[in-house]
């Protein structure tokens, strides 16, 4: 099982149709994003050390069904691809108490450093990481704790 992300719907996250609101999606890819490479040990303060960030270059959001008003959702995701300077990682979010397909999304990022910022080859020990990834690793900010 890829790195799980756990998270509660927030009612500010709903619309008018009381559904999540097409946007939050990206939101909630940015943080399952934080949490996996905080799962790594590579969260962003210890990028931002080594004067490294990501960009997102392009987001992909794919609606597959409503999630409500404080739904538990899940984030599953993976690194499906590692290029020299870029990385992609698929996004699978669904309901977790039935796995229900809610959206799914592809993010290309670019790995940066420098001023002016500009492209640079992924660190041997980052790519690793991504490459390794975070099988079983739960992290459940749902109000349930965290579990391996």
């Amino acid at each position: 099982m890829p790195f799980r992300y756990r998270f509660r719907v927030r009612y500010n996250e709903c619309d008018a149709q009381r559904v999540v609101f097409n946007a939050r999606y990206a939101d909630y890819v940015d943080l399952a994003m934080t949490e996996f490479m905080r799962a790594l040990g590579r969260d962003y303060l210890a990028l931002l050390a080594r004067g490294l960030d990501n960009q997102v270059v392009k987001l992909t959001l794919e609606w597959q069904g409503p999630a409500h008003f404080d739904d538990v959702l899940e984030a599953r995701v993976e690194v499906v691809k590692l290029g020299r300077t870029s990385f992609t990682i698929e996004y699978t979010i669904v309901r977790a108490d039935d796995a229900t397909p809610l959206c799914r999304a592809e993010a290309v990022y670019v790995l940066m450093s420098g001023e002016p910022l500009a492209k640079t080859p992924i660190p041997d020990d980052l790519r690793e990481r991504f490459e390794q990834g975070a099988p079983d690793v739960v992290i459940d900010h749902a109000g349930n704790g965290i579990s391996p």
